[in-house]
């Protein structure tokens, strides 16, 4: 088995990465430089040097606050890319594993989302993302799209990294608490990546769209809160966490205020279910720190 991973020097690029290394799994890695998915010479220059059984997409704009400005750019990326790669990979019938997010949808649901529910996108990322989805439904069957959510981990910059650095250097900090969702690993996602690979290779591959998204629902606020009492572990810092209002924390882009996916049709067809953040979260923290000390020798 041999894959090809797309955005290799994103957050979860580079997780994938890492875990195809420990299970030696043979991966080609092409970052943003090396392939631009909105290009067609590109990604078929990539497509012939990797020569991969199937092809991970993790490439994506995905400054939610700086799309609402650069729209075409969301669009060019999330969207047009996602299409340009649907088009090589379907030429020459290559498997394409897909990620999005729970930003398409806007969050008025009261229960968790699943995948047969109507997508209804907010803002200019979620719109780009929603785009991309249609785009390869409508050129490739040989798809499996994945929607996460909250994402975090050891790379790249994401909300668990944040909160380290704001614990680290201020007295207090206040997080919002009435926005909520699924954060997860992404070695969780990584995980479930080789569990359709897996499928994918048996040629027992369920095409499709599925949600996987963390074990444990909460807000940002309980996230946060038990991001810093992990830290506290290491720098003895532990500053008080204040719950905020989305009102009180005005952004560019409008965030869903329910963000929480349902996973129970990934865990049933693939048997992989990613953990609770409350399990991933002291490993992680225990990680980075490690590796700012093995930095600062």
């Amino acid at each position: 088995m041999k894959l090809l991973i797309l955005g290799a020097n994103g957050q979860l690029g580079r997780e994938l990465s890492e875990l195809c290394k420990q299970r030696n799994v043979s991966a080609a890695l092409a970052t943003k430089a090396e392939c631009d998915i909105a290009d067609r010479e590109h990604v078929a220059a990539s497509l012939r040097l990797a020569a991969p059984d199937f092809v991970v997409n993790a490439a994506a704009y995905t400054q939610v606050d700086a799309a609402e400005k650069n729209v075409d750019l969301a669009l060019r990326v999330n969207r047009d890319g996602a299409a340009c790669l649907a088009e090589c990979c379907a030429a020459i019938n290559l498997p394409l594993i897909h990620i999005s997010t729970d930003y398409v949808f806007d969050g008025a649901k009261s229960d968790p989302y699943d995948e047969q529910d109507e997508v209804s996108p907010v803002g200019a990322y979620g719109l780009s993302k929603e785009a991309g989805e249609r785009e390869i439904r409508r050129r490739h069957a040989q798809h499996i799209i994945l929607r996460t959510a909250w994402v975090y981990g050891r790379f790249g910059k994401n909300f668990l990294k944040t909160m380290m650095t704001l614990a680290a250097t201020r007295d207090s900090l206040g997080v919002v608490s009435d926005q909520l969702g699924t954060p997860t690993a992404t070695l969780d996602i990584a995980e479930a990546v080789l569990c359709v690979a897996d499928k994918i290779v048996s040629s027992e591959a369920p095409w499709g769209t599925y949600h996987f998204a963390g074990a444990a629902e909460g807000s940002w606020h309980a996230f946060a809160s038990d991001i810093v009492a992990e830290q506290a572990r290491h720098t003895g810092r532990r500053p008080p966490v204040k719950a905020i209002t989305s009102a009180e924390y005005p952004t560019p882009a409008r965030r869903p205020p329910n963000s929480r996916l349902n996973s129970d049709l990934f865990a049933s067809t693939f048997g992989y279910r990613a953990r609770p953040w409350q399990e991933r979260v002291p490993s992680i923290v225990d990680a980075l720190w490690t590796d700012r000390e093995g930095r600062q020798e």
